[in-house]
């Protein structure tokens, strides 16, 4: 018998039933045999033992690690200073916006919505600042140009006084401003000269065009962005952080608006003025110059009441003296009176806490640093008072 009592014919039910043996029986056999090693099923042994973790406690790590941070925190540093002029525009527009939010919100429950809300008071503050210069500034610069015209013939008087002319002799100083004056080049050296004054125009030009750009899109976005940096704090705390987020805005709206109310007060006060005391001629010059002045906390209805009582004095002696006891007075009113009842309701910062923060602040960034920094001043008490006091006193 053929093929044994086990062997199935070809053919018959039964070996019809067997695999395939170009199937089943080769995918047994790879089965059986070892796998082929691959890279990755290589185990760390096959090069040796792995050694101690690397001390991190030890001084080559230490100063690794140490050099690497110092070198990164300097290349930070040397960025940050590179757009230090863009970081400043961002500022300046982020504080605009924030002192523009109280109007928006204030149309906003009114009924308009935020889109237009935002547009009438864009359009209010174009129409103010248009309306300002084609009305004042050529009265402004007339009168400017007369001031100019008759700063020889002030320091010609300043001569005729005995004190005066014993400096004179000794440093020769009114000399060399008069000399510096009569020339009529004085104002364009001061810039450069005429390539300097175009340039630093086409810069002024460009960079307020920036911060109008910056200063809508982030009046625009307001909520939203500080919707979105809220959700980066933890969920357990992100009603309080919003709550101090809302408060200090509503601290840097309040301050614009404060600011703005201050200086108006002060530069019409000092017009009415001026036209009766006899400085009719640079009257509009003067004021303006103290109502921008005035906007630089503490410091700078000083120096724009300095200005005009110099002014006073070169013209008459009498009307140097009105000018004196009128801003002495009117300083006492502004600082006693009209501050703290226009800031108090929206800043609420100490009278000394605000003249450091303006001279710290004028320090570093110059007029911009003053002017931010009551209003950085009011958030970093508040933050303390809220934040640091409260947690010291839970312990």
């Amino acid at each position: 018998m053929s093929g044994g009592a086990g062997a199935e014919r070809p053919g018959s039910p039964a070996a019809d039933a067997l695999p395939a043996p170009d199937d089943d029986v080769v995918a047994a056999e790879a089965l059986t045999q070892p796998p082929v090693p691959r890279p990755t099923d290589i185990q760390p042994e096959d090069f040796g033992e792995p050694g101690a973790p690397f001390e991190r406690h030890s001084p080559f790590y230490f100063g690794f690690v140490f050099g690497l941070g110092a070198l990164l925190a300097w290349f930070l540093y040397l960025a940050v200073t590179s757009i230090g002029s863009v970081l400043l525009l961002i500022v300046v527009s982020l504080f605009l916006a924030c002192g523009l939010n109280p109007a928006v919100v204030f149309l906003e429950r009114r009924g308009l919505p935020r889109s237009w809300s935002v547009l009438v008071v864009i359009l209010g503050v174009l129409g103010a600042l248009t309306l300002f210069v084609t009305a004042i500034v050529p009265v402004i610069t007339d009168q400017v140009r007369s001031l100019t015209l008759n700063v020889p013939f002030w320091l010609g008087q300043l001569q005729e006084n005995e004190q005066v002319q014993r400096l004179n002799e000794q440093y020769d100083v009114l000399d060399r401003i008069q000399e510096f004056v009569a020339n009529g080049d004085f104002i364009s050296s001061l810039f450069g000269g005429v390539l300097g004054i175009g340039l630093l125009l086409i810069s002024a030009l460009f960079n307020a065009f920036i911060i109008f750009v910056l200063t809508l899109y982030f009046l625009s976005s307001l909520e939203i962005t500080k919707n979105a940096l809220y959700q980066l704090a933890p969920a357990s705390r992100r009603d309080r952080v919003s709550k101090l987020g809302n408060k200090v805005i509503d601290n840097v709206g309040g301050y614009v608006a404060g600011a703005f109310v201050v200086a108006t007060t002060a530069g019409l006060t000092s017009l009415v003025f001026l036209l009766f005391v006899g400085l009719a001629e640079y009257a509009v010059a003067l004021a303006f110059v103290v109502a921008l002045l005035d906007v630089i906390p503490m410091i700078g209805a000083t120096l724009g009441a300095v200005i005009v009582t110099a002014i006073g004095f070169a013209t008459d002696v009498k009307t140097g003296i009105i000018c004196a006891v009128f801003y002495i007075a009117y300083q006492q009113f502004e600082n006693y009176v009209l501050y703290p009842r226009v800031m108090g309701k929206s800043v609420d910062v100490p009278g000394s806490v605000i003249v450091i923060a303006a001279i710290t602040g004028a320090a570093l960034l110059g007029v911009v640093g003053a002017l931010l920094a009551v209003p950085t001043a009011a958030a970093v008490l508040l933050i303390l008072r809220e934040v640091v006091v409260r947690r010291q006193d839970l312990r």
